[in-house]
């Protein structure tokens, strides 16, 4: 279970070059509308492995979710994120956090996600909940709709899309760098019970999807890379693969190879979670919510 993205092309190229069958899975890949969906899906059983933030993984675990449905053996086993803060991108005519004072701002869900880098960076810049409005319209490529229809002021947003925005003229007005030097962003979750039950196939899935990276950052798959993209995004603006492909497979900024995950990254998501989440409650340190063995086992090949 996905949100509609560049950020997939991984799991793009792992279907169309055959990996996971390589690895002896067959993997049905569904794009939902946001997370309290995935969660939804997560917590009945309905979907096995998402792909979602990790800041959603530790709300859906201890019960401060958008959705009211708890996944106590929630963990992320992956990263699957490029290494850039998520961007504050505002209209054109919005030059200063003063200029979002009655204005209405987008997020997937309240509690979870990305909201809370929101929150934080409007207490920053000085406002008030009481001097701007939140509105919840879904994930990214709604959020991105909205904002170029100027259904609201701003939304958070990671690469490309930010990236996406600045070339339409909308303003980059701040980055979560300004109040935090790591995040981790988006990681591949799972139950714990179905990975137990399934460390094969999960440990294939997560084999495939780290072949896929390494297989994007090679410089002779350019030409089939882009025509995967377009594949699978044929509607998107004209040029938007060369700039997803210069931001998500950045050598130093972006994806991770071989899955590893930011554990200062994770500490960080958990800081904002005890500042923000809801009901409050103490919460565990990085370990307790990424679980790297099923990681180490697939690329050992085990």
């Amino acid at each position: 279970m996905v949100f509609p993205g560049a950020f997939n092309w991984p799991l793009w190229v792992a279907q169309e070059r055959g990996l996971f069958a390589q690895n002896g899975i067959s993997v049905e890949v569904t794009e939902i509308p946001g997370s309290v969906v995935q969660w939804t899906h997560l917590a009945e059983g309905s979907g096995d492995v998402a792909i979602t933030l990790m800041d959603n993984v530790v709300a859906y675990r201890e019960g401060q979710g958008e959705a009211p449905v708890t996944v106590p053996d929630a963990i992320a086993v992956m990263a699957s994120d490029a290494r850039l803060m998520p961007a504050l991108m505002v209209r054109p005519d919005i030059a200063s956090y003063a200029g979002l004072k009655g204005q209405t701002l987008s997020v997937d869900a309240v509690l979870t996600g990305l909201a809370l880098i929101l929150f934080a960076l409007l207490e920053k810049g000085g406002l008030r909940k009481d001097e701007y409005k939140i509105v919840r319209t879904g994930g990214v490529l709604q959020r991105y709709e909205g904002l170029k229809r100027h259904d609201f002021a701003g939304a958070l947003f990671n690469t490309p899309f930010s990236s996406q925005l600045k070339d339409l003229g909308f303003r980059e007005l701040d980055t979560a760098e300004s109040i935090m030097s790591r995040y981790q962003g988006h990681v591949i979750a799972t139950r714990r019970n179905w990975a137990d039950k399934n460390r094969d196939a999960l440990c294939g899935f997560l084999r495939a999807f780290s072949d896929a990276v390494d297989w994007l950052y090679e410089p002779a798959s350019r030409n089939e890379a882009f025509a995967i993209f377009g594949k699978y995004m044929p509607n998107a603006d004209k040029g938007a693969a060369t700039i997803a492909y210069s931001v998500l497979f950045d050598a130093r900024n972006g994806f991770t190879k071989r899955g590893a995950a930011d554990l200062e990254g994770i500490a960080a998501v958990l800081k904002l979670r005890s500042r923000f989440g809801t009901p409050a409650k103490p919460l565990g340190p990085p370990s307790a919510y990424f679980d790297a063995h099923y990681l180490d086992a697939a690329l050992k090949g085990s």
